[in-house]
C-alpha cells in the first residue's frame, strides 16, 4: 500500500517505510554477516535432509527480507566439533544443490557480484568456532568444501581466548598458523567472540583484512565482553576490516529495553571511530528475531520487524541523515569490498 511515498510492505504489520529507504534496500546488494535462514533448527534440518520441504513461500519470505547474502554461521563447541562442523557444510551443500535457481553458494568475489542480478539468493558459508581445524591441512579440507568465513574462537580453544572466558593469553602459536593458512588460501578471519587480546593478536598476525562479523562497542555497553573496544575497532580498521551491528538486546544496551535507535547508536559510533567504510551489519538473528522469554532475558530489539529489519536499518540511517552511498556501504558494499580483498588471494591447496 502506498501512502505519501510510504509502504507497508507486509501484510498485518502497522511499519511503513520510505519509498527511498524501499528502493536502497532493492538495488543494494545487502549482506548480513551473522544471519540465520531460520532458528527452528528442526525446520532447518528438515529443509536440509528433505529439500522438497522447502517451499516456495519460504524462499519468497527470505527474499522479502530484502537480504541478498546470508551468513548462517553457527557454532559447535561440543562433542566432535569437527564431525559436526563436517555434516553441517555438507548438509547446506546438500541443500543448495538442490535449489539452484533459488540460492547460489558464495565462494568468492564473482558469486557476489553477480548474486543479486540473477534473482538468488546468496548463501555465504562459515563456522563460529575454529576448533573444527585439528590441523593446518583442515583449513584446505573445510575451503574445498565451500567455507569462507571462520571465527577463530567461540569459548576458548587451541587457538586463543574467548570472550566468555576472562582468562585470555592471545593468539597462540597454533592459532597463529591457522591464520597464516588462512590467509593463503583466502579464508576470511572472524574475530566476534575472541576475548581482546586474541582479537588484536589475530588483526596484527593477519595479512588480509580481519572481520568482526557480529558484535557493537564496548563503549556503549561497558558491562558486554562480547562487545569490542574501541582499540580492536581501530585495529581492525586499519587492516581493512568491516564490523557488523548486532540487534541483540544485551549487546546495544547495558540494561533496560532496546530500540533500533540503540542499534543505530553504534552504527554511529563506529563511524565517528574509523569511518563509514568500516561498519556493516551482522544483525545475529533470523526473520523472527530470536526466542521470547521471560522479559528480564528478552533478546529483542523492542519495535523492529525481523522480517523486514534491513529495512528498518535503513530507515533509521536516512533518519539520522547518512548519504545513500553510505547507506549502500552499510548495507553491504563494505563486506563486499573487505571480502573481495581477503578472497583475492590465489588457493594453495598444498605447501
Amino acid at each position: 500500500m502506498i501512502n505519501r511515498g510510504r509502504f507497508r510492505l507486509f501484510a498485518g504489520s502497522l511499519n511503513e517505510y520510505s519509498t527511498l529507504a524501499v528502493d536502497l534496500v532493492r538495488s543494494s546488494t545487502v549482506i548480513d554477516m551473522l544471519s540465520l535462514v531460520t532458528l527452528d533448527y528442526r525446520k532447518m534440518a528438515a529443509w536440509q535432509n528433505r529439500p522438497e520441504e522447502f517451499r516456495d513461500s519460504d524462499f519468497q519470505r527470505l527474499r522479502d527480507s530484502g537480504i541478498t547474502v546470508f551468513h548462517p554461521s553457527v557454532g559447535f563447541t561440543a562433542g566432535d566439533i569437527h564431525a559436526e562442523s563436517l555434516s553441517d557444510i555438507a548438509r547446506w551443500n546438500l541443500f543448495l544443490a538442490a535449489w539452484p535457481r533459488q540460492f547460489l553458494r558464495i565462494d568468492g568475489l564473482a558469486e557476489l557480484d553477480r548474486v543479486k542480478a540473477s534473482g538468488r539468493i546468496g548463501i555465504l558459508l562459515g563456522q563460529q568456532n575454529s576448533s573444527h581445524f585439528r590441523s593446518v591441512d583442515d583449513v584446505d579440507l573445510f575451503y574445498q568444501l565451500g567455507q569462507r568465513v571462520s571465527q577463530l574462537t567461540y569459548d576458548p580453544n587451541r587457538l586463543g581466548g574467548g570472550s566468555s572466558n576472562p582468562r585470555d593469553n592471545g593468539l597462540t602459536e597454533y592459532g597463529a598458523r591457522i591464520v597464516d593458512r588462512m590467509n593463503q588460501l583466502g579464508m576470511a578471519i572472524d574475530v566476534s567472540h575472541c576475548a581482546d587480546r586474541t582479537t588484536l593478536d589475530a588483526v596484527a598476525a593477519s595479512r588480509a583484512p580481519v572481520l568482526i562479523t557480529h558484535s557493537n562497542c564496548r563503549a556503549l555497553v561497558p558491562n558486554s565482553a562480547r562487545c569490542k573496544t574501541d582499540e580492536a575497532i581501530r585495529k581492525v580498521a586499519a587492516k581493512g576490516g568491516v564490523m557488523g551491528v548486532t540487534m541483540i538486546r544485551s549487546f546495544c544496551r547495558s540494561i533496560g529495553p532496546a530500540t533500533i535507535e540503540d542499534v543505530l547508536d553504534h552504527v554511529d559510533h563506529i563511524v565517528r571511530l574509523v569511518g563509514v567504510e568500516h561498519v556493516g551489519i551482522g544483525s545475529d538473528v533470523d526473520l523472527e528475531g530470536r526466542d521470547r522469554r521471560a522479559p528480564e532475558h528478552n533478546t529483542f530489539v523492542d519495535g523492529v520487524h525481523y522480517a523486514k529489519k534491513m529495512f528498518d536499518v535503513t530507515e533509521g540511517l536516512i533518519r539520522r541523515n547518512y548519504e545513500q552511498h553510505d547507506i549502500e556501504l552499510i548495507l553491504g558494499g563494505n563486506f563486499q569490498r573487505a571480502l573481495g580483498k581477503i578472497w583475492t588471494a590465489s588457493p594453495t591447496i598444498s605447501d
